[in-house]
């Protein structure tokens, strides 16, 4: 048998009409054309759907056994459809993250309690990218927004600029450090470094000062969660390089000192990458505007 959809709304519009020429007029379509496509599904089923001389019009068993592919399938259909329709004027869709900072989560999160209140049908969720290769990840659509300070040449991937920062030297407030104007990379050389657990390459400190002055700190200690890094660093167990929107956050307490790296200081940017058929997506866009916002 070919049952199309047509076949099932048919048989359930009759079922509910109790009738060709109610029915007809509920599926818009002549009553003679709706009898001939009756008429082609009882040849192809070889028995009749209806009990043709009962008034209104009833089901045969065959019939009701259609009647129940039809409750079961009809919804589903109807929900695609809905989907595909949110899909197309941007209302639906999915926004899975992955973040290739630890710091990111400070700012994340409130943008986005900002996104949903706009959004509640978009399926959000946030992957650690540390934890892959957050980038083929986006080009395999396993996610579908990479948080990331290193924009690259990737085939197929845009990466929209979200907002610069400055990663930021913290020491705590008695740390002989603290009353320097400036921090050398020359400075970290005795130091207790404490860092996010992460590769060396992935840390601003090394990889925009430390590397190429080649010099390495006395010792490195990692923590995952930054409110433990500012803690550590209160404490005198080190010292640490944070983004300035992390030290600006007035929960973490006044126990330490901030201080630029080098004289001039040093500006990265914080980037979105998107693949570039998806950067015009109506949800998209505000998703990077509620970060550029809440980020001014």
């Amino acid at each position: 048998m070919y049952i199309e959809f047509r076949h099932l709304r048919t048989i359930k519009a009759i079922h509910e009409q109790g009738g060709l020429a109610r029915a007809a007029d509920v599926l818009n379509i002549t009553q003679s054309a709706l009898s001939h496509q009756v008429k082609g599904l009882e040849e192809q089923v070889g028995m009749d759907l209806f009990l043709r001389r009962s008034k209104p019009l009833k089901l045969s068993k065959a019939g009701h056994k259609l009647l129940i592919l039809a409750d079961q399938i009809l919804p589903k259909v109807a929900e695609l459809e809905k989907d595909f329709a949110g899909l197309h004027d941007g209302t639906n869709g999915r926004m899975h993250i992955a973040i290739e900072c630890h710091a990111c989560f400070e700012w994340l999160f409130p943008v986005l309690e900002d996104f949903r209140k706009n959004w509640g049908k978009i399926d959000v969720d946030i992957r650690p990218g540390l934890s892959f290769d957050a980038l083929p990840a986006l080009q395999r659509e396993e996610v579908d927004v990479v948080i990331s300070s290193d924009p690259e040449d990737w085939d197929g991937i845009e990466f929209i600029h979200l907002f610069d920062y400055e990663p930021t030297f913290v020491c705590a407030s008695n740390h002989p450090l603290a009353d320097k104007e400036f921090i050398t990379a020359e400075d970290f050389r005795d130091q207790t470094l404490i860092t996010y657990p992460v590769d060396k390459t992935r840390l601003d400190v090394f990889s925009q000062l430390l590397m190429p002055a080649r010099i390495e700190p006395a010792a490195i200690r990692q923590a995952e969660l930054t409110a433990v890094i500012v803690l550590l660093v209160a404490s005198g167990r080190g010292v640490s390089v944070l983004p300035d929107w992390v030290v600006a956050d007035q929960k973490y307490g006044h126990d330490f000192v901030t201080k630029r790296l080098t004289e001039t200081g040093i500006t990265r940017g914080l980037y979105a990458a998107v693949r570039k058929n998806e950067t015009d997506a109506a949800f998209m866009k505000d998703f990077v505007g509620f970060t550029k916002a809440r980020t001014a």
